[in-house]
């Protein structure tokens, strides 16, 4: 299965800064620089061709082009910014792919807990409920579902949103912890 969560201190700090960075800048600006995206994907390369050689950048590659697969589809239909898909690919240039499906799953657990605090407290549960059953029902009738109803579109600010960029370094970081404290196979 995914195995372990696994990545050298170096690409720990690497992927630390890369996602603290990006948190501060969506949260502040509700924007992920593209410079930093790039730095991220750089560095990646850099440090995987470094530590592992052509394997390295072969991982690079491959969890730079799983990171952007990811979430793709989700820009597509204006659930996701495209700042959070570049930072996504360059959190993969750096963590590899396996790395970067446990970064992608932590951050939608950590992520949706997050969100469902944030939806209770400022008492949109119900609303949000409805929400994604027109969601559905739109994807099942092949619709985008930005389309049917403006609050669903990431570039709206009529719905509640949440810096899809913080998200990913909650993940991020969660992840880093399991790598770092994690019980050894």
């Amino acid at each position: 299965m995914l195995g372990q969560p696994y990545l050298p201190g170096a690409g720990q700090i690497l992927l630390g800064i890369l996602v603290a960075v990006a948190a501060l800048f969506d949260i502040r600006f509700r924007r992920i620089p593209n410079w930093l995206v790039l730095a991220g994907i750089i560095a990646g390369l850099a440090w995987n061709a470094y530590s592992s050689g052509w394997s390295g950048l072969g991982s690079c590659a491959a969890g730079l082009g799983l990171g952007f697969v990811l979430y793709f589809p989700l820009y597509l239909l204006r659930a996701r910014g495209a700042g959070d898909v570049k930072l996504l690919a360059a959190v993969g240039a750096i963590a590899g792919p396996r790395n970067c499906i446990w970064i992608f799953l932590l951050t939608a657990i950590l992520g949706g807990v997050i969100a469902l605090v944030l939806l209770l407290f400022r008492g949109r549960l119900r609303k949000t409920l409805f929400n994604v059953a027109w969601i559905m029902r739109d994807l099942l009738h092949l619709r985008a579902p930005y389309q049917s109803s403006e609050e669903l579109d990431v570039t709206s600010t009529k719905g509640l949103r949440l810096p899809h960029g913080a998200m990913i370094a909650v993940g991020a970081v969660a992840f880093i912890f399991m790598a770092q404290f994690g019980l050894k196979d």
